[in-house]
């Protein structure tokens, strides 16, 4: 078995911290249901600003908050502000690394989407891997939530 990315919040900035509450991250479940990211899944949690890089588990907040709050001993690897990466991964055979199809988004400081992608590998004749970063979803449908009009 190969532990691999499953899905991934990149540049999501830090909303809130509360150093009181039992632990975890708590995120918008409209973002976690968009990647693929389900409440109670453990992720590592890697800090642009300090390099930090710490594991804890999601719990959902209110949905369509944009909210990314460090509780617990999470609160103290980060400040409000920050941009982090969120990261989940799953365990998968060897042989099963064409199948899986990570999602990816990207932030604005706001926290709402920028970018949607997707990781696609692929196994040549030959056996050796190829690697492409696609945008939108593997599925080709558009997303269940549209990028703000805003920007």
């Amino acid at each position: 078995m190969r532990k691999v990315v499953a899905a991934k919040l990149h540049g999501i900035t830090v909303t809130g911290a509360d150093l009181n509450y039992h632990g975890s991250i708590t995120l918008d479940p409209d973002h976690c249901d968009e990647a693929g990211i389900f409440p109670l899944e453990f992720v590592e949690i890697w800090n642009k600003a300090s390099g930090a890089r710490i594991s804890t588990y999601v719990i959902y907040g209110e949905r369509g908050s944009r909210c990314c709050v460090m509780n617990g001993a999470a609160a103290r690897t980060c400040q409000i502000g920050d941009e982090i990466i969120i990261c989940s991964s799953t365990y998968i055979e060897e042989h099963q690394i064409a199948e899986i199809k990570p999602r990816v988004l990207t932030f604005d400081r706001d926290n709402s989407i920028r970018d949607r992608m997707f990781y696609d590998v692929g196994i040549r004749d030959d056996g050796n891997a190829t690697f492409v970063i696609h945008e939108g979803s593997p599925d080709g449908k558009a997303p269940r939530f549209p990028r703000r009009a805003d920007r």
